[in-house]
């Protein structure tokens, strides 16, 4: 299976908010991932289903890659919202019907939760090597196994300038 790690784009100013979980995407960040779907889509990148942080700013990108046409499905996620556990999704995913080989799963949110999940899946262990940039994407395959943890393979991590 292709696992997609997306991260949100550019939100506003924290501080502008009372509410972290409410930041919504700025209007450079809406057209700059809208630009990045636009590319994913051109380069044959599909999901088959989108799982989602519930804050704002993860549900709009999620929904601009939908509107782009990457998938049909979104799903909020809670344990994909800052600090979540990785384990969560492991045993969603272990009991998911999607472990098949050709399916393919986006998972939008923050950082630095997706370089800590993404180096648990390829290493193993957390290093604090990898990260994100906003509109950024990762690709990992995971092997069709009971544990996922230390055994997927690296295909895809890359800025959003380098689809642009």
């Amino acid at each position: 299976m292709k696992l997609y790690f997306v991260r949100h784009g550019l939100a506003g100013q924290s501080g502008d908010y009372l509410n972290d979980r409410e930041r919504p995407l700025t209007e450079e960040g809406k057209t700059k991932t809208a630009k990045v779907a636009q590319r994913l889509g051109q380069l044959g990148v599909k999901f088959d289903l989108i799982l989602t942080s519930p804050l704002v700013r993860a549900v709009q990108t999620a929904e601009i890659l939908q509107k782009a046409g990457l998938s049909r499905k979104i799903e909020q996620f809670n344990p994909l919202s800052p600090n979540g556990n990785l384990q969560d999704w492991v045993q969603w995913w272990q009991k998911s019907d999607y472990q098949r080989e050709q399916n393919a799963i986006a998972l939008v949110g923050h950082e630095p939760d997706l370089g800590y999940w993404t180096e648990m899946l390829v290493w193993g262990k957390f290093q604090g090597k990898l990260s994100v940039k906003k509109a950024g994407i990762i690709g990992l395959e995971v092997p069709n196994q009971q544990n996922p943890l230390g055994k997927c393979q690296l295909f895809l991590l890359t800025a959003p300038k380098w689809l642009l």
